[in-house]
């Protein structure tokens, strides 16, 4: 076997070995300090994040430019964190001589990108539990608001079809209150005109029909909502359900039976727009997340890759400090 004072010539091997070129040790060394710089930097970054989002319509940036910054971030999170960890693993590997300039530059360069590639596992396993928890708790309640206002607006205009009254849930009731309120609204008495007056224009119901079983308030209110939406889920208000809510706008309000059915057309005409109007908003939202996560998840995977190539570099880059 040759023995050399000084290192070998270039592309000459010293000697052969049946031992594996991988040096584990370095490659986890530089993965653990990755990974660990990328967890900082990315709770860094969230919880910068957080803090710069507003509740406020009026205040704080724009969703594109927390877009724009968040995809910065994550790329200089790479850059930084893959850097380090290639690296580490290229000046930590041991040092074979005799070795030909090409396979050393090769064992360097595969060396940053396995320490690249388990300190990626190592990060997603970690963010999974600890970005989770802490940004968990600043987002839970932003989105409890939202996904609620998205599934009411969905159920309360929902498309036409056959549909149980069991899926007429409680937040679509509620979005009709202000409807069936209007529907059943007393006109306001002239300031000349007093009940029983023969002066004025309004008209006082007797009272023995105001407490009729047709004027109970909350059958009334309930029947008319569901008569409503009803018509918002076939898509028209059929005549005699129009006749029939007019005479109970009639009984309740004092109406004549043309204005109360008059009344009746319009209510469901501002209704059935402001639910589908609902329900456009609520998709354009739904279209708008999958655009956005669609969007998030390409440049996930284009700053993973500048990661990678990164991380290669600065192992040969720490190969070539590491033979000086």
């Amino acid at each position: 076997m040759a023995q050399y004072d000084v290192h070998p010539p270039v592309g000459v091997i010293e000697e052969s070995s049946s031992l594996s070129g991988v040096s584990w040790g370095a490659i986890f060394a530089g993965a653990a300090g990755a990974a660990a710089l990328s967890l900082v930097l990315v709770l860094l970054g969230a919880g910068l994040g957080l803090s710069s989002i507003s509740p406020w319509a009026s205040q704080g940036p724009s969703p594109a430019a927390i877009g724009i910054a968040t995809i910065l971030w994550l790329a200089f999170t790479q850059i930084a964190a893959s850097g380090l960890g290639g690296y580490l693993a290229g000046r930590l590997r041991t040092k074979w001589a005799g070795v030909h300039t090409d396979e050393v530059y090769f064992r360097d360069t595969a060396h940053g990108f396995l320490a690249w590639a388990v300190a990626t596992l190592l990060t997603a396993s970690l963010l999974a539990s600890a970005v989770g928890s802490v940004v968990g708790a600043g987002t839970q309640a932003g989105a409890t608001v939202l996904g609620g206002a998205a599934a009411t607006a969905s159920s309360a205009a929902s498309v036409p079809g056959p549909q149980s009254s069991s899926d007429v849930n409680a937040g679509a009731m509620s979005s009709m209150n202000y409807f069936v309120d209007s529907l059943f609204r007393r006109e306001p008495l002239p300031a000349t005109a007093t009940p029983g007056s023969p002066s004025g224009d309004a008209t006082v119901v007797p009272e023995n029909q105001a407490t009729s079983p047709a004027g109970n308030s909350m059958a009334a209110h309930a029947e008319a909502s569901r008569i409503l939406l009803n018509g918002i889920r076939t898509g028209a208000l059929p005549s005699e359900d129009t006749r029939y809510l007019g005479q109970l706008v009639a009984q309740r309000t004092g109406l004549s039976q043309q204005d109360a059915e008059k009344r009746v057309t319009d209510t469901y005409a501002k209704a059935q727009a402001a639910l589908k109007d609902a329900q456009a908003k609520a998709k354009e939202a739904v279209e708008t997340a999958r655009k956005s996560s669609a969007y998030a998840s390409l440049w996930l995977v284009v700053s993973l890759l500048i990661g990678a190539f990164v991380a290669s570099f600065a192992a040969t880059y720490g190969g070539r400090r590491r033979d000086l």
